[in-house]
């Protein structure tokens, strides 16, 4: 498989691109700051078997996306999976947030899929899959959490168009609502020993009896990127083991 993650050098992004560089496809893997943590990933890939590429991309600017799609297109003629993990992290209340970190979150987390699906379209053939990515944030209040959660609900409302517009092509587009899980980008949301409250709390209130890890969400990713899910489109697929059920 073909696979495009943004924001897939770390955390849930860098675990699927691991998982589908087992079947030894080309993975190209965007990331927009952090060049070790690039390295570090790319070495991962390519080790688990897959044929790495890392693209230094900046995807809340058109221009750099248009070059990110023209790069991927000069490698491989098609993309069987188009992953958004970006994200726009920006910690407190929505009040406090100015607005030029408000239009950063939305760009970077929403509005750049415009761009990514529309740049990377002569790519997607029929069976070929984009996904997004949510959280709870996106129908809750979390604290601090409204320039992530916010922007998460519009991409869900986003990926329901796209797949109507995406369907008639035999591409599919879907949203993972992940609960919580330990990375790096759920640390940096709630410091100061917050985040390891947050995950045991949620472990302890998980009615599956423990709390969510990496794998179980890279799983069902591998699902819906699938032939067995054809028929799924525009939906949110909560993995949570049935922690916000109560």
């Amino acid at each position: 498989m073909n696979v495009l993650i943004t924001g897939g050098t770390k955390g849930i992004g860098r675990a699927t691109a691991e998982h589908f560089a087992a079947r030894g496809g080309h993975v190209f893997l965007n990331y927009a700051h952090d060049d070790a943590a690039g390295r570090v990933a790319l070495a991962a890939v390519n080790d688990a078997g897959g044929t790495g590429h890392l693209i230094k991309a900046d995807i809340g600017a058109s221009a750099e996306v248009a070059r990110m799609a023209g790069m991927i297109a000069s490698t491989v003629d098609h993309l069987d999976l188009i992953f958004h993990c970006a994200l726009g992290t920006v910690q407190g209340k929505a009040l406090d947030v100015s607005m030029a970190d408000w239009n950063r979150a939305v760009q970077v987390s929403t509005l750049s899929v415009i761009d990514i699906v529309r740049e990377c379209l002569p790519l997607l053939k029929r069976g070929s899959t984009v996904l997004g990515i949510s959280s709870k944030g996106a129908t809750h209040a979390v604290p601090n959490y409204a320039a992530v959660g916010a922007p998460k609900a519009f991409t869900e409302s986003l990926f329901r168009y796209l797949a109507v517009e995406l369907a008639p092509r035999g591409i599919r587009a879907n949203v993972i609502a992940a609960g919580p899980v330990d990375t790096e980008a759920f640390r940096s949301m709630f410091p100061d020993g917050a985040a390891e409250q947050r995950l045991a709390a949620a472990a302890k209130a998980n009615p599956s009896g423990r709390g969510l890890e990496i794998a179980d969400i890279v799983s069902v990713i591998d699902f819906l990127a699938s032939p067995g899910a054809q028929m799924l489109q525009g939906r949110v697929i909560f993995v949570d083991g049935g922690l916000y059920l109560q």
